[in-house]
C-alpha cells in the first residue's frame, strides 16, 4: 500500500487556494448512519471536510474519520474500486463516512486538492493530517489503512 504523507497536497492547496474570509456554517455531524456513499461537491467538501479557501492549514470539518474517493466515470481502476468503496461504506456504518469526488464534475476542487492520479483515496483521521493513495487498493490494503490511518476497528 501506497500511502503519501500530505504536506504535498496541503502544500498545492496553498499554492490554488484564494482564502474568503466568509465561512459556512459547520455542518452539525457527517455521521454515515445509512452505510451508503456520499457523492461531494465542491461546496459541500468545504462545509464536510475541509474549507481549503478559508484555511491556509489542515482543518478537518467532520466529526468521524473519512475516506473520500477522488474518481472519474471513464477511469477503470475507479470503477474496479466502486464496489469495494461502498462495501467499506456499508461495513463501516456509523465509525467512518465515505464521500466521493467525480473529479471531471469537480475540476476546481480537484485542482485545489493536488489530486492528479486517480483514482486517489484520502484517508482522513478525525485528528491529525490525512494521507493520500493513489491507484486502486487490494480490500486488504484497504482495511489496513482504515485500521491504521483512521485508528477504526
Amino acid at each position: 500500500m501506497k500511502l503519501i504523507f500530505t504536506p504535498f497536497l496541503l502544500g498545492l492547496l496553498l499554492v490554488f487556494s484564494n482564502c474568503n474570509a466568509g465561512s459556512p456554517a459547520k455542518p452539525s455531524g457527517t455521521a454515515n448512519s445509512a452505510g451508503s456513499v456520499i457523492v461531494l461537491t465542491n461546496e459541500t467538501f468545504k462545509q464536510k471536510v475541509f474549507d481549503y479557501e478559508k484555511n491556509t492549514t489542515w482543518k478537518y470539518e467532520g466529526n468521524l474519520p473519512a475516506i473520500v474517493d477522488f474518481y472519474a466515470d471513464w477511469c477503470a481502476p475507479c470503477r474496479k474500486l466502486s464496489p469495494l468503496v461502498e462495501e467499506i461504506a456499508t461495513k463501516y456504518k456509523g465509525k467512518i463516512v465515505v464521500y466521493k469526488v467525480d473529479t471531471d464534475a469537480q475540476q476546481q476542487l480537484a485542482q485545489s486538492m493536488g489530486i492528479s492520479s486517480l483514482p486517489t483515496l484520502l484517508f482522513i483521521p478525525v485528528k491529525g493530517q490525512p494521507r493520500s493513495s493513489l491507484g486502486a487498493l487490494p480490500k486488504e490494503n484497504l482495511e489496513k489503512a482504515i485500521k491504521e490511518v483512521l485508528m477504526v476497528q
